[in-house]
C-alpha cells in the first residue's frame, strides 16, 4: 500500500471517529434533558394513566425537552405548560419533603387539586401519601429553595 493511501484511510477513519463521537456526546446531551423519562405529562390529566411519549411529537420549554404520544397532546401542553408539567421539575414529590432532588419513576404518580406530582418509587409515593396536604406544603417550601423563588 502507497504511503497516500495510508494517509487517505487515516483521515477517513479519523472524520468517522469524530463524528461518532461528537453525534453520541449530542445524543447524551439531549437524553439528560427529556422531561420525566420521556413520557407524556398530558396523558396524566386526559388518559389518567402513564404513557411513553413518541419523539416525533416533541415541545421545548423550562430547559427541558417534552415528549407527547399524540399532536394533540403537544398543542394542549404547548398552549398552557405550566398547567400540564409536573411539580418541582419532575423531581420526586416525597424527596422534596426532605428537600433533597431524586429522579422519579413516571409509573408512580398522583394529581392533587389539577397539579401532577411524581415519586420515584411506590415506597416514597407511601410515605407522601401518608400527609398529602402536609407534604406539598413541605416540598413546595423547599422547592423555592431549589428553584430560587424564595
Amino acid at each position: 500500500m502507497k504511503h497516500f493511501e495510508r494517509i487517505a484511510i487515516y483521515l477517513v477513519f479519523m472524520v468517522t471517529f469524530i463524528i461518532g463521537i461528537t453525534e453520541l456526546g449530542a445524543e447524551k446531551m439531549i437524553s439528560n434533558t427529556i422531561a420525566i423519562h420521556g413520557y407524556d405529562t398530558v396523558a396524566y390529566f386526559t388518559k389518567g394513566k402513564a404513557l411513553p411519549g413518541n419523539q416525533q411529537y416533541l415541545s421545548q420549554w423550562n430547559g427541558l425537552i417534552w415528549y407527547f404520544s399524540n399532536k394533540e397532546h403537544k398543542d394542549i401542553f404547548d398552549n398552557n405548560p405550566e398547567k400540564y408539567a409536573p411539580q418541582y421539575n419532575g423531581y420526586c414529590a416525597w424527596a422534596m419533603t426532605e428537600s433533597r432532588k431524586a429522579e422519579t419513576d413516571p409509573e408512580v404518580w398522583k394529581i392533587v387539586n389539577g397539579k401532577l406530582y411524581l415519586n420515584c418509587s411506590e415506597a416514597a409515593h407511601e410515605k407522601w401519601s401518608k400527609d398529602i396536604p402536609g407534604n406539598i406544603k413541605k416540598a413546595d417550601k423547599n422547592w423555592s429553595k431549589f428553584s430560587g423563588n424564595k
